[in-house]
């Protein structure tokens, strides 16, 4: 299953209505495909600048690791590993980044959402991860 400009609007929509609705704050929103492409992006108006990259960021380490920020920064905490090892300066440990999945468990891409809190973030991310299935 591959995912679609449709879906992943669909994707970016919830999550602003779940930041307005839960934190009624912005935030910014990024979704990319399984090799680790933008396929949407939303910048909610007053999202903080700096949340643009952070959550691009995101939700490329995700599609890219196949697996949750939060994973994979305990990965590299585990492994006393640096992130650079990875030479990807693209990837990031900060909450706020799941990985998406089709019912069956195929990896189709990741999520990032940046603007409120780490643990607001998250919780936004996972929700969204959670709507695909």
């Amino acid at each position: 299953m591959d995912l679609s400009l449709e879906r992943a609007q669909e994707m970016v929509a919830r999550a602003a209505k779940e930041a307005m609705m839960r934190y009624q704050r912005p935030i910014c929103v990024a979704i990319y495909d399984r090799q680790g492409a933008l396929v949407a992006f939303a910048r909610m108006d007053d999202a903080p600048e700096r949340s643009v990259k952070i959550a691009q960021c995101k939700a490329y380490t995700s599609a890219r690791m196949r697996m949750d920020t939060v994973a994979f920064d305990a990965l590299l905490r585990e492994k006393n590993t640096p992130v650079a090892y990875y030479c990807d300066p693209q990837f990031t440990g900060i909450p706020g980044g799941c990985v998406l999945k089709a019912a069956d468990g195929e990896v189709i891409g990741g999520v990032g959402i940046s603007g409120l809190a780490a643990i607001e973030d998250a919780a936004i991310s996972e929700i969204v991860a959670k709507s695909l299935a």
